[in-house]
């Protein structure tokens, strides 16, 4: 089912949750302490499993200190979950693993959370994710199943399905994500959400990614605004970061002359013929938007020296053995989920020249993606290749659990080339999913993303929630 066409003169009009909620904090209309009363709240009755620690008590003494200060940041009041995967100073980053599950506390906060934190922002908790952030289903040994608020018995994706999962049934405001081969992307496609990967430096790194040049801290949002004020807070370098990118450095927001359109870009076979005919309707509509022509490609047209994918996987794989350590992944084996350990069983059996061809080949993918997109070009996929799977990562029904083969996925480029992209909801499924559109901008052109949001928010816009939930802000009488 495709989105109607509005014909409001501007549907955000209506703001974003997050933008609300922390208008009415800073002006006084609503306390902090409210807010996060009625995320804990919202938290205490969630059956969906977002989250894996809520911390009350630190919660309602932020709101408190907010309260009674006069500093009131541009999120003020706004409740966060953190994914497991980032550090947040006082509490464990235990990233879904049995073996870290008595991890000792973080002792300082990851670049995010602090921006974050200093921006207003109050963290209620940490949200799921599938064991050390590698699969594209939210389920762990330690977590236990995360379930998608549109239909429970499918996966809101991975890894940051806690965050989607969580934003989706508004239960927070601010969910915190990372990407490091379709991890934003891919929940906020099953979710409903939109979802950015930035290129990869503008959120600045530190420490070092386990996916060293892949991995990028990302953004989730219900909408455009939301997406453009994290944006805000977020964007900017930090040191340690070989590749960051000062945020004057972004090329200023410019209208895409030229489309481009493939279902995939690795040649693994057609799209499910669900999400097939939705990419179909989503790229004519979108043609229209912007008043271009589309051209469309097929997946074996885009490179000659290698695949993308199979060389993601490959160089992932061994980074995060490299990441653990061989000895330490080794010890704790028996610990992993299964498919953790078909990921890390291909890192440990990676050479060091099969590793570097891999590394080298990154090259031409980077080249052959910038002769095709230019200064100005817009790249269209489908977020997601299939219908979506069972919520602890099955395919089928009767299947058995391992991880989601290549052919699920359609978001590996954008990390492998560091290429910035977002995906927009744009109808549903017939299971009743939502369906995400991926447009994939040339480097640095990540504003340019955030204002194709707003025009295609306001041309279709979207559920802020999945159908039988309320947002934070009209649970706070806001909207």
């Amino acid at each position: 089912m495709s989105p109607t066409p509005t014909s409001a003169s501007d549907p955000l009009e209506k703001p974003g949750p997050l933008t609300l909620i922390s208008r009415a904090v800073r002006e006084g209309v609503v306390s902090a302490l409210d807010v996060v009363e009625a995320s804990l709240g919202a938290l205490a009755a969630d059956t969906l499993h977002v989250a894996c620690l809520v911390d009350e008590d630190g919660a309602r003494a932020a709101a408190r200190a907010l309260d009674a200060s006069r500093e009131r940041g541009p999120l003020a009041g706004a409740p966060t979950l953190v994914k497991d995967l980032e550090d947040w100073a006082g509490h464990p980053t235990k990233k879904a693993s049995l073996a870290l599950e008595n991890v000792a506390p973080a002792s300082k906060n990851s670049v995010v959370t602090q921006r974050l934190l200093d921006a207003g922002a109050i963290l209620v908790g940490k949200s799921t994710l599938p064991e050390f952030a590698i699969e594209g289903y939210t389920a762990s040994r330690l977590n236990g199943v995360t379930r998608n608020p549109w239909n429970d018995e499918l996966s809101p994706g991975g890894s940051s399905g806690g965050s989607a999962s969580a934003l989706a049934a508004g239960l927070v405001t601010i969910a915190t994500a990372t990407d490091g081969g379709g991890s934003v992307r891919i929940p906020a496609s099953l979710c409903g959400l939109l979802g950015l990967k930035p290129t990869n430096g503008v959120i600045g790194r530190w420490p070092a990614p386990d996916w060293i040049d892949y991995s990028t801290d990302g953004i989730l949002a219900t909408s455009s605004d939301d997406l453009a004020l994290l944006a805000d807070v977020l964007f900017g370098p930090v040191a340690g970061d070989p590749g960051a990118v000062a945020t004057r450095a972004l090329a200023q927001p410019a209208r895409p002359t030229h489309l481009l359109a493939a279902p995939r870009t690795s040649d693994f076979g057609p799209l499910s013929p669900d999400v097939q005919s939705r990419l179909e309707e989503a790229v004519g509509a979108l043609g229209d938007l912007f008043g271009l022509e589309v051209t469309w490609r097929e997946p074996r047209e885009f490179f000659n020296t290698g695949d993308p994918d199979l060389d993601w996987f490959i160089v992932t794989s061994a980074e995060h053995v490299a990441a653990l350590g061989r000895t330490w992944v080794q010890e704790n084996w028996d610990l992993f989920h299964v498919a953790t350990q078909e990921f890390l069983a291909r890192g440990l059996a990676v050479s060091v020249d099969e590793y570097l061809g891999a590394r080298r080949r990154r090259y031409d993918y980077v080249a052959r993606m910038d002769e095709l997109l230019g200064d100005s070009g817009l790249f269209l996929s489908p977020s997601v290749a299939v219908d979506g799977w069972y919520a602890d990562g099955r395919r089928e029904r009767s299947g058995e659990v391992h991880g989601l083969a290549p052919e699920t996925l359609t978001t590996v480029i954008q990390n492998v080339t560091g290429l910035p992209a977002l995906s927009v909801p744009f109808g549903q499924l017939e299971n009743g999913l939502p369906f995400g559109i991926q447009l994939t901008a040339p480097r640095y052109h990540d504003r340019s993303l955030l204002d194709l949001a707003r025009e295609i928010e306001s041309a279709y816009p979207w559920p802020r929630v999945a159908p039988g939930y309320t947002t934070l802000a009209a649970r706070l009488g806001l909207e």
